[in-house]
């Protein structure tokens, strides 16, 4: 009699359980192997769905394919303990070896979460959720279960010459001599063993279901030197054109180089500080591709703030490399990443199922994603997000306006930063004109000795200065009235102004406001209120509008200010971060086409920032440095943009902020940084256990990592990602996605979705419902905007009344 991993829902073949571990053992090993954890990654693969050895699992399978209209009762049946019990009862009992021990949590917190998220080895309770289910579950044929893998997979001699290579590979691990603690170093190794168990498991079920062939996750070794050779072609045209001599583009020239030469130098954490203006993206990718062939890396991976520019600076890298299928655009989750428990539907495929097997990996030559995304992959909960995580090792990584990391992950960045670098030899590269003092704080950044690729920064930002910071902030304030006239006043000496106002309410009444009082200048609004396409097609707009110099006025959320291609003659805005201020300074005069242009910086009191601390702090502390060059202007450097002015502002920034950069989590008494890495004596929950029980707790390990996952949200209030029927594309997507059965179909749409969806907190979902604009399609499980619910102009409408025409559904 055969055991059953999963029925082929096409044609009821079945899948035994044998294929299933030792498929998903090999994929294991080939994501592990590069940072030298090959053994452990398989042993989590090989073990994963060892309770699918049972006849009670083999009875639930048949008869849940069998009657589909009344399945089996969920939950009935536990596979996901058994391997994680084996490991246990193996090496965690009786006279333990130290790093078999370990090996065993680390490894058996894998296998036992893999449906789920990994769980705490002690929690709030002052319970370990891993005992709970390793040692006193009660689990039917478990002793049955662990026969049939010693008969049908691995020999009992064998599997333990396995495990002793995973024990020796974590023994050289935990050997290396970092600046990671102990309890740091295994939280990430655990959360790297998960990621891979995740994607082997997902992409061998996926490749049975679509009957295909598991794909090696390699790309062609020489389609970085093709790329390379491309940029260098694009590079040679642009120093043959007739203005490549001017001092500017000569110094981008010398910049580019250096970044080239900088390749050659052994992976690390490096910084760009590239005025801007001064050609990062293309000097970045030249580094990233220089290193990626030197040092063999298996992807390029672009990390911004803000979607707008993921699609211009892919846009820009694709037309460069001429190559439209390897460059992969990673947005957002089309759908959330629920994290209820999904084993009762295993070896089921059903649309959830589909959904979660979707290949999401970031299995691409070179991606762009967000800071969000990223920061998900390390630390939210759920299984979508992690699974990814062990494609960031072996990787060029670019930070892209770095500066923009959340205060209160700043601690959560560094560390994961360090871990890749440190052990997953990749490259990283802070990319930014406004470089943060990450290495300032408690959980600093390990930067490379010499770190900064470009030579004699401080006159290089004295040689690209095209603009003057107007102080119009420390004797005035403005409201959207004053402001109109400003902008009036203005335009009689300008063609173009940009203005960038913090919140979504105020540049929206004043779009609305100049709308009625200009007419005769095309007035242009943007926000995260609306897709990525539809912001898309107004930067288009806008650009095509200043490239013709046109007069036009565009009015935009902070979205704008960070790398986005733009340069208008005059720039207005609000009072924030310094950093801030610079990348909106940024967007006038960005090429030098004119003389020295203005940028106004204003304090505009409709601004409601109670709920927007870093930007309500930013703003406090540039006031106090505008103050100051009032007095004495040759304090801070001198002026706004000096490298001395910026680090006076991170540094004070990150002290004003020094309580938040660990991410407190006040319901819980406690910090992020402390739930994943504080050791026994720091960690509040261990010494509670030791001090109620009287005793230690029984493990080598002892932090709480599904705590931290369900308290993580890099925004504060969790966003839901929602899918807008935005002109004729939107709606087709949502078309096909009700229709769509193939997983294959479905990874393709949920990635074209991506440019169609925008993001909701609870309060906006509950008024749409409330409105009727919100519909579900895939058997509910993804959110969709009626079409009343998106306005052509301003995106998001809460009252559900833009209705244009017939309703999709």
């Amino acid at each position: 009699m055969s055991y059953i991993a999963h029925i082929r829902e096409s044609d009821q073949e079945h899948q035994t359980v044998e294929e299933h571990l030792l498929g998903v053992k090999k994929l294991a090993e080939s994501y592990g192997e590069g940072i030298g954890i090959k053994h452990i990654a398989g042993l989590a693969g090989m073990l994963h769905d060892l309770g699918k050895y049972t006849n009670a699992f083999r009875n639930y399978i048949l008869e849940a394919v069998q009657n589909p209209d009344a399945p089996p009762k969920r939950g009935s049946v536990d596979h996901s303990t058994a391997g994680g019990r084996m490991l246990y009862t193996l090496f965690h009992t009786g006279n333990i070896n130290r790093f078999k021990g370990i090996l065993a949590e680390i490894v058996g917190n894998a296998i036992i979460s893999h449906h789920s998220y990994l769980q705490d080895f002690l929690n709030p309770d002052l319970e370990s959720n891993y005992l709970l289910r390793v040692r006193d579950k009660n689990l039917d044929e478990f002793e049955e279960s662990v026969l049939r893998f010693f008969k049908y997979v691995l020999s009992e001699e064998n599997f333990h010459r396995y495990v002793d290579q995973a024990a020796l590979e974590l023994e050289v691990y935990l050997a290396k001599d970092t600046s990671l603690s102990y309890e740091t170093r295994c939280m990430f190794l655990t959360k790297f063993v998960f990621s891979t168990l995740i994607d082997a498991d997902r992409t061998n079920t996926r490749c049975f279901e679509d009957n295909c062939s598991e794909e090696s996750g390699q790309h062609t070794p020489k389609i970085f030197n093709i790329y390379y050779d491309r940029l260098k072609t694009k590079i040679d045209s642009f120093n043959a054109l007739n203005h490549a001599h001017t001092s500017i583009n000569m110094l981008r020239s010398q910049m580019s180089e250096q970044c080239d030469k900088f390749a050659e130098k052994p992976s690390g954490i490096y910084t760009l500080s590239i005025p801007t203006g001064g050609g990062k993206t293309l000097a970045s990718l030249r580094y990233a591709l220089k290193h990626a062939i030197t040092y063999n890396k298996k992807r390029i991976i672009y990390v911004l703030p803000f979607t707008t520019i993921i699609e211009q600076n892919a846009a820009e890298v694709r037309r460069i490399l001429q190559d439209d299928v390897n460059i992969l655009e990673h947005h957002s989750n089309v759908i959330e990443d629920v994290n209820d428990d999904d084993e009762p539907m295993d070896g089921m495929i059903n649309t959830r199922q589909k959904l979660k097997l979707a290949k999401d990996n970031w299995d691409s030559p070179i991606i762009f994603t967000t800071m969000v995304q990223f920061l998900n992959v390390f630390y939210a909960n759920g299984s979508r997000n992690i699974r990814r995580l062990h494609n960031l090792s072996e990787a060029v990584i670019v930070f892209d306006e770095v500066q923009k990391v959340p205060v209160s992950c700043v601690s959560l960045f560094n560390e994961a930063l360090n871990f890749l670098n440190l052990y997953c030899n990749s490259s990283l590269v802070l990319c930014t004109a406004t470089q943060p003092a990450l290495d300032f704080v408690e959980h600093g950044l390990k930067l490379t000795p010499n770190a900064e690729m470009i030579d004699y920064l401080d006159k290089v930002i004295a040689a690209f200065k095209r603009v003057e910071i107007l102080d119009q902030a420390t004797d005035e304030v403005f409201n959207n009235d004053k402001l109109a006239e400003f902008i009036m006043e203005r335009m009689a000496d300008v063609n173009s102004i940009l203005i960038i106002l913090n919140t979504k309410s105020v540049v929206k009444k004043l779009y609305q406001q100049l709308q009625m009082t200009m007419n005769d200048t095309p007035i242009y609004h943007l926000s995260t209120s609306m897709c990525a396409a539809h912001r898309k097609k107004i930067l288009d707009q806008v650009r095509d509008h200043l490239k013709k110099g046109n007069r036009i006025i565009c009015i935009s959320t902070p979205l704008i200010e960070a790398g986005v291609d733009v340069s208008f003659e005059c720039v207005i805005r609000s009072l924030a971060g310094l950093d801030s201020i610079a990348q909106a300074a940024g967007r006038c005069n960005r090429h030098g086409e004119r003389e020295l242009q203005q940028v106004y910086v204003i304090d505009h009191e409709e601004e409601n920032l109670n709920h927007l601390k870093e930007i309500k702090k930013g703003k406090e502390i540039l006031r106090k440095i505008l103050i100051d060059l009032k007095r004495d202007s040759s304090c801070h450097g001198g002026h706004l943009l000096s490298v001395k002015a910026m680090e006076k502002y991170f540094q004070e920034f990150y002290s004003d902020l020094k309580l938040n950069l660990n991410y407190l989590l006040p319901n819980l008494n406690t910090n992020m940084a402390a739930l994943l890495f504080a050791n026994k004596v720091d960690n509040t929950f261990y010494q509670n256990y030791f001090n109620n029980k009287k005793e230690r707790l029984p493990l080598f390990l002892a932090n709480s990592y599904k705590t931290a996952a369900e308290n993580f949200h890099v925004i504060d209030n969790l966003a839901t990602p929602v899918i807008v029927p935005y002109e004729e594309e939107g709606k087709a997507i949502i078309a096909e996605l009700n229709g769509a059965s193939r997983i294959e179909d479905i990874t393709r749409l949920m990635r074209k979705a991506q440019q169609y969806t925008i993001n909701l907190f609870e309060y906006e979902l509950q008024l749409l419902d409330k409105n009727g604009g919100l519909e579900r399609c895939l058997d509910g499980q993804i959110l969709v905007l009626k079409e009343g619910a998106y306005h052509t102009e301003f995106g998001l409408d809460h009252e559900n009344d833009s209705w244009t025409g017939m309703n999709i559904f």
